[in-house]
């Protein structure tokens, strides 16, 4: 299995590196322009970066840096996943100090992953989170997670009936409010799966637009491009994270169903075929997303960093996305 992810990897990297040699060679009959990563409109989840942004972590953090060498690797968007509702700060940033560094650095936050407490976004918090995040200036404030003691009937029931108000309230302040899933949203729970009887079934689409996880929603066995087929317009955020193996679908999340995580391009998941559903998704932006940093057990035996590792990552997302998944037809 590992030689055979090794030599997906050599010709990743062996065909970008071809291309690379088309547009820079001097031999080249006329100029052809450079890449610019930006202009492909990728985005980044920074929850994938969070110990280089000081969170999880008793390691002092540099988070200029971090966010330049985002830049820098051809990141355009951000979504954000730390926001503290007593402070109104964002990584210990105001809003607008947040904002302006972001700007600076030739990118922009367009989206906010908002739960910090167990509750998540609820309808007495909601308009202070909502006042915080448009003076940020995003376009969606999205609830990230729910806690395995509320994973019931009832308590999704609830849920669902609170975010449509929550979402009302998102929507006066003119955000829109979103839900990212994972994989137990899937399990069936005497008879009823919960993503589709509950949340696609209740949520009031005006008001709650659904942020598919490509990942986890592979992970539950379930097929993106049939979900979006079935409700299209309900997507309009795509988070883009590949697998490495593609086994029999679980409902957990925990270290072990993690553990199959890859960078964009370097799995299984056929998100070229994916993304010619994007229209009919109604797909706004897309992020590209690690929940494990970019770890991999090869990368720690040979001694590179974590931080190196998540990084090593994130460049493979975005030259896969700029080199090949995102390139409809390249002219020789």
């Amino acid at each position: 299995m590992k030689t055979l992810q090794n030599r997906r990897e050599f010709l990743k990297i062996s065909a970008a590196g071809a291309f690379g040699m088309m547009v820079f060679s001097p031999l080249s009959c006329k100029s052809v322009p450079v890449i610019d990563r930006k202009s492909f409109g990728v985005g980044l989840q920074l929850y994938t970066v969070r110990n280089a942004m000081g969170l999880e972590t008793d390691v002092p953090a540099d988070k200029l840096a971090t966010l330049k060498r985002i830049s820098d690797l051809g990141y355009r968007y951000l979504e954000l996943a730390d926001y503290s509702s007593s402070t109104g700060l964002f990584y210990g940033y105001s809003a607008q100090e947040l904002k302006k560094i972001v700007s600076d650095l030739g990118m922009e936050i367009v989206s906010s992953h908002t739960q910090v407490e167990a509750a998540g976004i609820t309808v007495e918090n909601a308009q202070k989170m909502a006042d915080d995040h448009a003076e940020l200036g995003v376009k969606y404030c999205v609830q990230p997670w729910i806690e395995e003691v509320d994973r019931n009937i009832e308590t999704y029931k609830k849920m669902a009936a609170d975010w449509n108000q929550v979402g009302e309230i998102m929507k006066n302040t003119g955000i829109q409010f979103g839900y990212h899933n994972h994989n137990f949203e899937f399990a069936d729970i005497d008879g009823v799966v919960p993503y589709y009887d509950i949340f696609m079934a209740e949520l009031d689409p005006e008001l709650v637009t659904m942020e598919i996880d490509m990942y986890w929603v592979t992970k539950a066995g379930q097929d993106p491009v049939e979900m979006i087929q079935k409700y299209p317009g309900r997507f309009q955020l795509f988070h883009l994270k590949d697998m490495y193996t593609r086994e029999k679908p679980v409902f957990e999340v925990n270290d072990m169903t993690k553990a199959a995580i890859a960078p964009v391009g370097a799995g299984v998941i056929d998100f070229k075929r994916i993304l010619e559903y994007k229209d009919v998704a109604g797909m706004k932006f897309m992020f590209v997303e690690d929940d494990n940093q970019g770890y991999s057990e090869a990368a720690d035996a040979e001694g590179i960093p974590p931080i190196e590792q998540t990084f090593n990552g994130l460049e493979t997302s975005i030259t896969n996305l700029t080199t090949d998944i995102l390139v409809e037809e390249v002219a020789v």
